[in-house]
């Protein structure tokens, strides 16, 4: 069917305002707001604002009748002491008093109690808020139309007249600033180009290349490497010269710190970094409303030249087209372009050796990791010595399960490059190995049958006749990454694929010698890619410009070891509406207790007074059939879990999230409630 009706026009996308964007105030403000059009709140007057209308305007009204009784009477009296003073000692202007120094003195006698009455009575009965919710509005709406269109006008144009080229003219740019400003800029452009004019600036010699290549190509000027300058099908609000992208709406709540109520609700690098942990059940919004935007916002800051991002997830997972990424890799799709290394094109044998041994082993099977890693690096790297390069699935199946022409082949191979002697010891061992019921080889050997299926044919090759494979050490790069595993056809090949991503991720993040570039990592599903190994590294990623974005549905699918760890090496957690009381524990106690103000009223029988009294009471109760009751407030502070267990099992509403924050600097953000569908 078609998208419209036949001779009508799809409607014209607004141009993007550049000098209203860009010149846009951007407050400073804690981690988890957006700050595009952030406005701080008071703190008096949201306390103030928590008042109900009648107390307040019967607060108000009392107090204008007892301030204009006191203006009245304190007026009399001052002017009366004034008299009586200057009367008992002839000194003031009322002793002799003129008719014009009275009048005078009079005046200043109103003007000096009426200013002690305003600030007095004014503060108890709360005049200025009771101004700013009922009197300025109905001032406010004898302002016509007309005047405040006049007013917005203005300040658009005050804001478009905000030159955004004005640091290039400043710094011998001009040429290239005239070129930019009559072209059309978006904000991914304007972020790289600017990024390009602070490297310039680094040193002089640079500034006349920048100047020759905007020149020459305008706003597509220092482009990414794949030329596309825009993400197809962008949905969410971003704010790429702070990096954040606004998820939701933190609520005007209680629970909430005063700072982020009705705040718009961003994530960015600043806070990614530290890695988040989201848990929740399937059909609670954590790839729609986390991973996707998240996907979206590593994208477009790779399209300005600041960050790489590396997507994971099933080949259904809804986390952006293939036009949004670089790298499509995925295995078991024939039509897929690229490769995966199963090695990360690590430098070191023994490491990538490593590295896929804890990936090809299941979580039930790590007991027995050390001698699988011994028994796989005895053969890597022999094979890498003799070939130069690492074995492909089926041949490294067949060292591992000891078959004989494999082996001699690889001997006969190493005799060849001079490498036996070194080698000779490892392939002894492996020879001894073969055929004992304890074989780590052959557990191996088996587990890598899973990966040598004709539907993985040329996905994993490593002599150059597959297809490209993708390594992960090039996370120095602007890449966009997406890997789609084979969760339906083949599951527990996409749990060990998975696994070896994640973990080659983590390694390579952090061995990185250029970390500019903020490398991101978000994975859909978690539950398969986490071992002992990766935690650690994702704890150690803080301080290397990159994070990850791990998604479970519950805790339950991990280790009972490794949940306490994991939540200990995230600084971000995020608890989705329906986890089960258990998961909500956890969260629980890693958000603590805060003092909070108990009110307990206690009410006893009244036995005071004297015989009247007490026979007005037993009439009363006769009357009535109630007791008269004294009753006794007691307010103290004590220590409450900032969300229980039941509350984030059972009270959180749907398309909501609880989620704390903490930044790579440290600054740490208490649970906030943000509504996700804003």
């Amino acid at each position: 069917m078609p998208h419209q009706r036949p001779g009508s026009r799809p409607a014209a996308t607004p141009a993007f305002d550049l000098p209203t964007w860009a010149s846009a105030p951007r407050p400073s403000a804690e981690p988890g707001i957006y700050r595009l059009g952030y406005r701080r709140i008071d703190p008096e007057r949201a306390e103030a604002a928590t008042v109900a209308a009648w107390p307040l305007l019967l607060r108000a009204g009392l107090n204008v009748v007892v301030g204009w009784f006191a203006y009245l009477y304190g007026t009399q009296l001052l002017m009366y002491v004034l008299v009586w003073f200057g009367g008992q000692t002839g000194i003031g202007p009322l002793a002799s008093p003129s008719e014009s120094e009275a009048m005078f003195t009079l005046l200043v006698a109103n003007v000096f109690v009426l200013g002690v009455v305003i600030k007095v009575f004014g503060r108890m009965g709360r005049w200025p808020e009771v101004w700013r919710r009922y009197a300025a509005p109905l001032l406010s709406r004898t302002v016509t139309q007309e005047e405040r269109a006049e007013e917005n006008r203005v300040a658009v144009e005050a804001a478009r007249r905000v030159d955004p080229w004005a640091g290039l003219r400043e710094g011998g740019a001009a040429a290239a600033a005239g070129r930019l400003a009559g072209e059309a800029v978006g904000d991914v452009d304007y972020v790289r180009i600017q990024q390009a004019w602070e490297s310039a600036q680094a040193d002089p010699v640079f500034v006349p290349a920048f100047v020759e290549q905007v020149g020459a190509r305008g706003a597509a000027a220092f482009a990414h490497p794949s030329e596309v300058r825009e993400l197809p099908g962008r949905a969410e609000r971003h704010d790429l010269l702070l990096r954040q992208v606004c998820l939701g709406v933190t609520q005007d709540v209680p629970k909430n710190p005063l700072s982020h109520r009705a705040a718009g609700f961003a994530l960015d690098p600043a806070v990614l970094g530290t890695s988040l942990l989201a848990v929740g059940p399937a059909g609670t919004g954590k790839t729609a409303r986390l991973a996707r935007p998240v996907a979206e916002a590593l994208c477009l800051q790779a399209l300005a030249g600041t960050a790489c991002a590396v997507v994971i997830g099933a080949s259904d997972a809804d986390l952006g087209p293939d036009g949004w990424y670089d790298v499509v890799i995925a295995p078991g799709d024939p039509s897929s372009v690229y490769g995966l290394d199963l090695y990360g094109a690590a430098q070191d044998p023994d490491e990538a050796a490593a590295r896929l041994a804890e990936a090809l082993l299941p979580d039930e099977l790590t007991a027995r990791a050390e001698s699988a890693r011994t028994a796989l690096q005895q053969v890597v790297g022999p094979f890498h010595a003799a070939h130069r390069r690492y074995p492909g699935v089926r041949e490294l199946r067949a060292l591992l399960g000891g078959e004989a022409d494999a082996l001699a082949a690889l001997v006969k191979a190493l005799g060849v490059a001079g490498r036996l002697a070194a080698y000779e010891r490892d392939l002894e061992h492996r020879e001894r190995q073969r055929g004992r019921a304890d074989d780590p080889g052959a557990l191996l050997a088996d587990r890598l049958a899973l990966l040598d299926r004709p539907a993985f044919e040329g996905a994993f090759a490593t002599d150059g006749t597959g297809r490209p494979p993708f390594a992960m050490r090039v996370l120095d790069h602007p890449l966009r990454v997406r890997v789609k595993l084979p969760e339906r056809s083949h599951p527990e090949a996409a749990r060990m694929l998975s696994r070896l991503v994640v973990g080659q991720f983590v390694q390579a993040a952090g061995a990185r010698e250029d970390r500019s570039l903020f490398a991101g990592l978000v994975v859909d599903d978690a539950s398969a890619a986490l071992d002992a190994a990766t935690v650690r590294g994702v704890q150690r990623m803080r301080g290397a410009n990159a994070g990850a974005v791990l998604m479970l549905r519950t805790l339950v699918d991990l280790p009972e070891a490794l949940r306490a760890p994991l939540f200990g090496a995230v600084g971000c957690r995020m608890a989705f509406p329906g986890i089960a009381p258990w998961d909500g524990r956890l969260f629980s106690e890693a958000w603590g207790t805060h003092l909070v103000q108990e009110t307990a009223v206690t009410h006893t029988p009244d036995t005071s007074g004297g015989v009247v009294r007490r026979a007005g009471r037993l009439g009363r109760k006769a009357l009535s059939g109630t007791t008269a009751q004294t009753e006794s407030v007691t307010t103290r502070d004590v220590e409450r879990l900032r969300w229980s267990p039941s509350d984030l099992a059972h009270a959180l509403p749907a398309g909501h999230a609880v989620v704390s924050l903490t930044a790579v600097s440290g600054e740490q953000v208490p649970p906030l409630l943000v509504d996700l569908r804003g």
